[in-house]
């Protein structure tokens, strides 16, 4: 049987001696959780921060207010200020950021319910991608936590020796 994502990463994470932080905006923490449910994770995650508002994403995350004014809070120049200002807050190798729509509201014609910004910033820079989930808000909220893991694991798998 596969060994859960988190359980995967935590072992890639301690493997590297990589440390982890996370931001979250639409997850609401949901991210931080599920790392957090495997014993042993102070090891590699150091923390997180739930930066729901813009507020708290310019003062906790470094987000400048341009890009949110220019671009808005879901889009992918936030989410990769948000991880650039999650992994310089904690001083940690990786830092990994979500925002989005989860729904039912808050949708407009370029940005629907379900869209999700994902970002990694590590030493070799920054990568950030897009995604759309169907669902519901819950939904939505565990798929895009789901996502950001699976862009941390694609991350990690290259540079776990065999």
């Amino acid at each position: 049987m596969t060994k859960p994502l988190e359980v995967r990463i935590g072992e890639g994470l301690k493997s590297l001696s990589l440390t982890l932080a996370a931001a979250e905006s639409c997850t609401g923490g949901l991210v931080g959780s599920r790392l957090t449910d495997v014993a042993g994770s102070s090891a590699y995650f150091l923390g997180g921060i739930v930066a729901y508002s813009n507020d708290a994403k310019v003062k906790l995350l470094n987000v400048r207010r341009e890009t949110l004014a220019e671009h808005g809070a879901v889009s992918e120049q936030t989410a990769r200020e948000m991880a650039e200002g999650v992994r310089k807050c904690f001083g940690t190798d990786i830092g990994l950021a979500v925002t989005g729509i989860a729904g039912p509201g808050g949708a407009t014609k370029d940005k629907p319910v379900g869209l999700m910004w994902l970002a990694l910033a590590a030493e070799g820079g920054t990568q950030a991608k897009s995604i759309r989930f169907p669902g519901d808000r819950l939904q939505n909220k565990a798929a895009a936590a789901e996502q950001v893991l699976v862009l941390l694991e694609e991350y990690l798998d290259p540079l776990i020796p065999d």
